[in-house]
């Protein structure tokens, strides 16, 4: 018997998933998330290709945390300027951005290379129910 290996052409085309946020634990949901981009649940998945699929996430702003994290969780920003250092908690980022939040917590499950940039560049996030994705037929994500 000969290994099998997926091949750039065995790929076939890309499906659209929705996931609605509303009343979703943050890390939970960015790991099924960084799950489908990945396309770790496919029977063809292979580490050096990317097989996954794209994400629509919807209502991003209705997020749920666990514990203290809305105060004691903190994001980072240097702007590489002596004093350029700007600290936000995960309270005000909901506020300001919530769109990067979730961004923020997919983008740290995925790989840190050309590809994980890749599969990063078919996650669509909106903090409302609306999005102009009809065109693909996204399938609800579990």
């Amino acid at each position: 018997m000969k290994t099998y290996t997926t091949k750039e052409s065995d790929i076939s085309q890309k499906r659209w998933y929705l996931a609605d946020a509303k009343g979703k634990v943050l890390g939970r949901l960015a790991g099924k998330i960084a799950r489908t981009l990945t396309g770790k649940g496919k029977s063809i998945y292979t580490p050096h290709l990317d097989c996954g699929d794209g994400v629509i996430v919807i209502n991003a702003k209705d997020i749920v945390v666990t514990g203290k994290k809305l105060l004691q969780k903190k994001y980072t920003s240097y702007s590489g300027y002596p004093g350029g250092l700007k600290v936000k908690t995960l309270e005000t980022m909901l506020e300001e951005r919530p769109t990067e939040v979730i961004r923020h917590a997919v983008k740290g499950m995925l790989p840190k290379n050309k590809l994980g940039r890749g599969m990063l560049s078919r996650l669509k996030v909106y903090p409302a129910s609306e999005h102009p994705h009809e065109a693909q037929m996204p399938i609800p994500l579990e």
